[in-house]
């Protein structure tokens, strides 16, 4: 492999983590708040598909993904509402919102566009489109540093270096503020955190809505970056992915942008390899090709990450205490 196939399969990688990096630093806001989330998927699919439907209705993508932050906002909220005000089950809330999400998102589509539950086809103005940075284009004829700054750096668009950003942001607010410090406390020990003058149900619901805001980022970024409109089920399991990166992380915030850039990494190299021969094989079938991240994310999990412990109080309901 040389150097520029090498450049091109970490610039595919750097674009496949972006939605998975998104919903795993969400999915880490909700379980350090003892709330374990499962419904991810649900909240990135009604996301993707408001951000696209919005979208092609404003012409303008700031609005689009204004609107995914408010729809992933209000399912988040919905969770929350099930499972800290009235202390339902969290993981047969998520399932319910990912169900929720796959039925309203097809509906919907069908009835408003009749186009088999897909969006209109985006103009260029309603899509967040790549940037591309200063002496890029300079730069480009020089072999190596030149090919790795114009396809790596620069060419990205702008949600692809929010969600990078977003790393050290968290990292930030969840070891370094009062926030971050009550989130980690209710999440270990709520009755605790009560006992200290803490409600314990509202800074649970202020850590959903932060993760139904990042989800809210991942779907748009499927629908209106990635892509150029909404496609059915086009989170195909990106959700589940990046819970599985936010376990092998151990609900690290720097460790999950690894974890999710291997996953990234693993999707580009299966892009790559559809279609190659392999001796004595033939060629190998895309189906295979496809489920090789899924399959290594099964593997990781089993075999790689040791001891994962969640939050002490993750998935139990608090109960005041009279």
């Amino acid at each position: 492999m040389d150097f520029h196939a090498f450049t091109l399969i970490i610039d595919s990688a750097l674009r496949l983590t972006v939605p998975l990096l998104f919903a795993c630093l969400a999915g880490l806001y909700s379980e350090k708040s003892g709330i374990f989330d499962i419904g991810l998927e649900g909240k990135m699919l009604a996301a993707a598909f408001a951000a696209g439907t919005v979208a092609a209705v404003s012409g303008s993508a700031w609005v689009g993904l204004l609107a995914a932050v408010l729809t992933s906002v209000a399912f988040a909220l919905l969770h929350g509402f099930a499972c800290i005000t009235h202390r339902g089950n969290q993981i047969v809330s998520g399932v319910a919102i990912n169900i929720l999400a796959v039925g309203l998102t097809a509906q919907l589509g069908a009835s408003w566009f009749s186009q088999g539950g897909q969006t209109p086809h985006l103009s260029n103005d309603a899509r967040f489109l790549d940037l591309t940075w200063p002496g890029a284009e300079a730069l480009k004829q020089i072999p190596g540093i030149g090919t790795f700054y114009t396809e790596v750096i620069s060419g990205h668009n702008i949600l692809v270096y929010l969600a990078f950003l977003a790393v050290p942001l968290t990292w930030w607010v969840v070891y370094r503020t009062r926030f971050g410090l009550r989130l980690r406390a209710v999440g270990e020990n709520p009755a605790a955190t009560d006992t200290a003058g803490i409600s314990v149900t509202w800074l649970r619901y202020r850590a959903v809505i932060c993760c139904g805001m990042l989800c809210g980022f991942a779907g748009a970024y499927l629908s209106i970056a990635q892509s150029a409109n909404f496609i059915r089920d086009m989170t195909a399991g990106k959700g589940f992915i990046a819970l599985a990166a936010l376990i092998f992380a151990k609900w690290r915030p720097v460790q999950a942008m690894g974890a999710c850039f291997l996953f990234g990494l693993l999707d580009a190299v299966a892009i790559r390899l559809q279609g190659t021969e392999i001796a004595g094989i033939g060629t190998v079938p895309v189906q295979l090709i496809q489920a090789i991240p899924y399959v290594l994310t099964v593997a990781l999990l089993a075999g790689f990450v040791g001891r994962a412990t969640p939050p002490r109080a993750g998935g139990v309901a608090y109960v005041k205490e009279k």
